[in-house]
């Protein structure tokens, strides 16, 4: 917390302006006390002339204009005297306030509890060495650091302990970090790094130096204090070409990190981490999710999910797209800001409510499916009776409902994210695990969590259906599913040979474009596979179950 001056003693709230207020008030009673001691000197000066004019009386003129002449030059002696004095008792006043301000000053960009700076450092920092690096014609980096387990270790072990962590990430950080670099804490498990002359890959090496040092052990931690973290890094001017753009980008590749399994540490990326146009800050990004949430500036849309076997659709996944003045260009840019700004569970909610609000009667014997993320399933926000109440409020039961946990996210709190997976089963909802074989999340998820349908991620879909390696992956997880009793739906079907593939891996459900595109209403369409399955040109040998 930035500390603040007694509301009494100065109005302003920031503690620098506290002490410009220090400093004009103790500069107008050092000029107070100088000019008391200027008239202070006159007034004697003036009294001797007068006991000099009472000598001429009565010794003579000569004689009177001597003593006078003597008596003020004694007193000027004597003022200059306190006059020195008191310019000195002024600079000593002004040296104590500028010690003052100082202070004020550091302690108003310090964090308390790790030594480091706090965001308001950051911001004046990163605006002056984007500066000096355009200037020297040299690189910046920066990294964003996100612990992994900080609120797993407040929810288990007390907020005690989270501070403490916190205080051997900053001890840690101050003793392996170079000279030139600084270091920030931004937020409550987040952390910057400004490295200056430094370009991605240099970068790279000090942060993963920085995790090696944090899970492996260093000197300043002890056995129980070792911790891991995910990062991501962008470097100016390029690919960033300025602050905004640099932090942006850092702060992109650190999402991927987090959602494909933490403890990682990724270069900004445009490619493989997404263009990041959206330059509004935090609160700007909360209040504009929180308008489309809340305005339900969403528009719905259906897409089949089509059994292999008989060519019917078996459901259709509701999604959502941002209204055209919503001010997010696509879904992705919308649902990133609301992780960004903590307004996932209000943002899940809306879809929704919005889906299930156009959907209108399901066909016979088909299913809806609704993606949640983890981050909603994880909080206290969250509850199946709010999410039961949505659906029966537009004629859906929990029984026509399939709930999708996205693969990508990482999973904070396992423990309450399957506490609320079990409530939503009880009332009678099934639950798929989406986007599986994208990252390790998933993967992991399938060991802890019994799933109804397993959706196989279209990155293995389009990309890797004939290269062995991704044909391993396929058939593990279609014989994990099988175990299990799980249907496996395989996504982002766009050609033939992809079809006729998985079809003859023994995959029964699938959807893509190929299938189906989605559309306004779930209308239940058959699909001709035997047509389909004609037009391709899959050597008939080249894909065995």
């Amino acid at each position: 917390m930035e500390p603040r001056a007694p509301a009494s003693a100065f109005p302003a709230t920031d503690p620098v302006d506290a002490v410009d207020a220090v400093d004009a008030v103790t500069t107008a009673a050092a000029v107070r006390r100088f000019l008391t001691i200027g008239f202070g000197a006159a007034g004697t000066i003036a009294l001797t002339g007068l006991c000099a004019v009472a000598v001429a009386g009565g010794a003579g003129i000569a004689l009177a204009l001597a003593y006078a002449a003597l008596a003020a030059t004694l007193v000027a002696v004597f003022s200059i005297r306190r006059v020195v004095a008191a310019v000195a008792g002024i600079e000593a006043d002004l040296l104590e306030a500028r010690q003052a301000y100082d202070r004020a000053r550091l302690d108003a960009r310090m964090d308390p509890l790790t030594g480091l700076g706090n965001h308001r450092a950051f911001q004046e920092e990163l605006v002056r060495q984007v500066a000096d690096a355009a200037r020297q014609r040299r690189p910046l980096s920066l990294a964003m650091i996100d612990l992994d387990d900080l609120k797993r270790l407040n929810d288990t072990e007390g907020h005690a302990a989270g501070d403490q962590l916190l205080a051997t990430v900053g001890r840690l950080i101050r003793a392996t970090n170079r000279a030139s670099d600084r270091a920030f804490r931004i937020g409550g498990d987040e952390f910057a790094l400004l490295l200056p002359a430094s370009d991605g890959e240099t970068a790279y090496g000090t942060v993963r130096r920085l995790l090696a040092s944090a899970t492996g052990g260093h000197p300043v931690l002890r056995d129980t204090q070792r911790f891991s973290f995910s990062a991501g890094i962008s470097t100016c001017p390029l690919p960033s070409s300025d602050g905004v753009r640099l932090t942006h980008h850092a702060d992109a590749a650190l999402y991927w990190a987090k959602r494909h399994g933490r403890t990682d540490i990724q270069i900004f990326d445009p490619a493989r981490h997404g263009a990041v146009d959206d330059e509004r800050s935090t609160e700007e990004l909360a209040a504009a999710v929180a308008h489309v949430a809340s305005t339900r500036a969403l528009r719905p849309v259906y897409q089949p999910i089509i059994s292999l076997i008989t060519g019917h659709p078996v459901g259709f996944e509701g999604l959502v797209r941002p209204a055209p003045d919503s001010g997010f260009p696509n879904a992705q840019s919308l649902f990133t800001a609301a992780e960004i700004a903590d307004r996932i569970v209000e943002l899940d909610m809306a879809a929704i409510e919005t889906i299930a609000a156009r959907v209108g009667p399901l066909p016979s014997g088909t299913y809806l499916s609704l993606n949640l993320s983890p981050r909603s399933l994880e909080t206290e926000q969250f509850h199946v009776g709010e999410l039961i109440g949505i659906l029966r409020r537009h004629g859906l039961e929990p029984g026509q409902v399939v709930v999708e946990l996205t693969e990508r996210e990482a999973i904070e709190d396992l423990s309450r994210l399957k506490g609320n997976l079990e409530r939503v089963r009880a009332a009678g909802m099934r639950i798929a695990a989406d986007d599986v074989g994208a990252g390790n999340a998933g993967l992991r998820l399938l060991s802890e969590i019994a799933f109804d349908i397993v959706k196989i991620d279209l990155s293995l879909v389009q990309r890797g259906l004939l290269h062995d390696s991704s044909l391993a992956v396929l058939r593990g997880l279609r014989e994990m599913a099988r175990r299990s009793g799980a249907t496996v739906v395989a996504e982002g079907v766009e050609t033939p040979e992809q079809l006729v593939a998985l079809r003859r891996l023994g995959i029964t459900a699938a959807q893509g474009y190929l299938l189906g595109r989605p559309a306004e209403r779930a209308v239940a369409t058959t699909v001709d596979l035997a047509t389909i399955a004609s037009m391709s040109n899959l050597d008939e040998g080249a894909i065995a179950s």
